[in-house]
């Protein structure tokens, strides 16, 4: 059985995820750990919260709290928001745990072995009127390289680009907004990026096959413009105090420690659960590594982090995709808590179940270039492919079942040209579907997915089976039969994505998910001849409501409109 470890990149735990947090890692993640079980694979799937850093200190400053009350709430309700969505974590964990501080201390002690730190007095913001250094997002300014005025210290969001507090042009404290700022000299440790950058880039090269352009080519542009000494330690109360003489009033850098996280994680499920953690870390065999984040975090993934790992010279498990993805914008703007613009995941799953969120972001991936989010178009696609296509089909098979033959898979009757000619153009589809799947396409893997359920609406038309039950009830019992064996196979191929509607497709007929082990090698011609003339089944309720323009209206109302 092969090994699939997966990873979303791990959100700040201040405030709350928006759909394009979802659709940027966390949904996507879970979509190919859900479809990697289905196949037979044995999969880790973990997430969790980055707690450490000036956001948590930010954070809850303004809130009045301490930094541990603000992480813990919000921990929670990051992981509440995330079983809402249906996400089906191994672990959801935290970046602040026993398990990750153990872990970071022991890569931080073999880096400085090996000779990969690097102590060094440089000069940082200071804030007369804070009375305190300035590390990272404590200082707001322009970015020099595209303008934007509101970068953070650490790293602009307009342009990606990674940046020190000194970068910024006309810099401010995020704490007080205070301009009386002057720059001190302070000691840090650094990790010596340089010194690992010829083994890194022999190293990236190798992923060229597997990481999809966004990924590889900003790699690519950081390994070109040369890799400069990177500092990981900070002055903050809030982290993990350096193991180290002479630095143990400072914290590690959260990019240092956020993504050992992903061990410390492994470590924390792996300690709950009786299992060994190095099974899939160290010295591990046969184990596949996908991650899962936006493009802005791709650098400290495609670099950063491995070059870490690499420094140890310790037998670390490497990525093997990283699966990068572009922004989901709101209505061609960004979306804003603050300035109550756009629909947050926690406030989505009130207005309509998950899987309606979860089909309509796979669909409109943000994968090569930014997507846009609108209400007209998530009720378009949810009116047309979920209520019209997938929902009506499964509604008009059973019903009509019921009302001619009664409350069981029909006997009776022989497939025809038909028949073969549909079992012949779905499993083409099935199999693009699996392709793009395993090649973490999600939205041609979507776009093949809704070609199969269209599928089985034109064999309907074209079978008729309302008309042929008046002259030849043995032909329509066939093909009635075919039509429910067709919902089964819609539901086992809809699980990753929509598992909940899934399962609601297997109830309907008597069973569940859960009697399916694998579908590695699906053949749909078996699949059609699954369920055994009188099996029974229930028509039970519609699978979607469908949206009307006036709640359209209704929502841009209360969740605004870009500017």
């Amino acid at each position: 059985m092969s090994k699939t470890l997966v990873t979303s990149a791990l959100p700040y735990v201040n405030g709350v995820p928006h759909l394009g947090h979802m659709v940027g890692c966390l949904l996507p993640s879970d979509v190919y750990a859900r479809f990697m079980r289905m196949m037979g694979n044995e999969v880790l799937y973990i997430g969790g919260t980055d707690e450490h850093g000036t956001p948590s200190e930010v954070g809850a400053a303004k809130e009045g709290i301490s930094v541990e009350e603000y992480c813990n709430g919000y921990h929670q309700r990051h992981k509440k928001t995330y079983e809402d969505f249906e996400l089906s974590f191994d672990c959801f964990g935290r970046t602040s745990s026993d398990a990750n501080k153990e872990m970071v201390y022991h890569i931080f002690e073999a880096l400085d072995k090996n000779g990969m730190i690097e102590e060094r007095t440089i000069k940082q913001i200071y804030s007369i009127d804070d009375e305190r250094f300035l590390p990272d997002r404590y200082v707001t300014g322009t970015c020099p390289y595209c303008g934007y005025d509101k970068a953070r210290g650490d790293q602009c969001e307009n342009c990606t680009k990674v940046l020190d507090p000194t970068d910024l042009i006309n810099p401010r404290s995020t704490i007080s907004g205070s301009t009386n700022l002057e720059v001190r000299e302070t000691k840090h440790l650094f990790l010596n990026l340089p010194k690992i950058e010829p083994k890194l880039a022999e190293w990236v090269k190798t992923r060229e096959p597997y990481w999809p352009e966004i990924a590889y080519s900003i790699a690519q542009k950081w390994l070109k413009e040369g890799l400069q000494e990177r500092c990981i330690t900070r002055d903050l109360k809030w982290g993990f105090p350096v193991n180290k003489e002479g630095y143990e009033d400072k914290v590690f850098y959260v990019w240092f420690d956020a993504p050992i996280g992903y061990i410390g994680i492994t470590k924390q499920w792996a300690d709950a659960n009786g299992k060994d953690w190095k099974e899939w870390w160290y010295g591990a065999k046969d184990v596949d590594y996908v991650e899962f984040m936006g493009k802005d975090n791709v650098p400290y993934h495609s670099i950063s982090f491995p070059a870490t790992l690499l420094g140890t010279g310790e037998p670390w498990t490497f990525v093997k995709n990283l699966k990068g993805f572009s922004y989901l914008t709101y209505e061609g703007g960004k979306f804003s808590k603050s300035e109550k613009r756009g629909i947050f995941a926690e406030d989505a799953v009130k207005e309509y179940p998950a899987d309606y969120w979860r089909y309509w972001l796979m669909a409109n991936a943000p994968e090569s270039s930014d997507s846009s989010f609108s209400f007209d178009l998530f009720a378009a696609v949810v009116n047309k492919d979920l209520n019209g296509v997938l929902g009506n089909f499964v509604s008009r098979v059973l019903k009509m079942t019921e009302s001619k033959i009664g409350e069981e898979v029909p006997a009776g009757g022989k497939n025809t040209e038909l028949e073969a000619e549909l079992i012949k153009t779905l499993q083409e589809h099935v199999n693009d579907y699996f392709k793009y799947m395993n090649e973490l396409e999600f939205r041609k893997a979507t776009n093949e997915l809704r070609a199969i359920w269209v599928e089985g609406n034109n064999y309907i038309s074209v079978a008729e089976p309302w008309t042929v039950i008046k002259e030849n009830p043995e032909r329509a019992a066939a093909i009635l039969r075919n039509c429910i064996s067709l919902i089964r196979i819609f539901a086992i191929l809809s699980a990753p994505i929509m598992p909940k509607i899934a399962e609601d497709m297997m109830n309907k007929l008597g069973l569940s998910l859960k009697d399916v082990t694998s579908i590695k090698d699906f053949n749909v011609e078996k699949e059609m001849n699954a369920l055994q003339a009188g099996h029974k089944f229930s028509v039970g309720n519609t699978l979607f409501e469908r949206i009307t323009p006036e709640r359209i209206e209704e929502l841009k109302q209360k969740y605004g409109s870009a500017k």
